[in-house]
């Protein structure tokens, strides 16, 4: 069964956009996820700012 997250503090970053959510614990995550076509990078993270150093630093290996 899906999980329905919902995000909040969305915020793009290039083509990265940043959000935070909380898991299925009650714990509050962060993910940064690419939203380039054929670009599959997305990640969670435990800290805001660990998500948006992810979203500066990301390159898209797809051209």
């Amino acid at each position: 069964m899906p999980v329905n997250r919902r995000f909040r503090r969305v915020v793009r970053i290039g083509p990265v956009q940043v959000a935070t959510y909380y898991d299925g614990r009650g714990r509050e995550k962060h993910t940064a996820a690419c939203t380039a076509p054929r670009c599959s990078f997305s990640a969670d993270y435990d800290s805001r700012a660990a998500a948006e150093l992810a979203a500066r630093t990301h390159r898209c290996s797809v051209r």
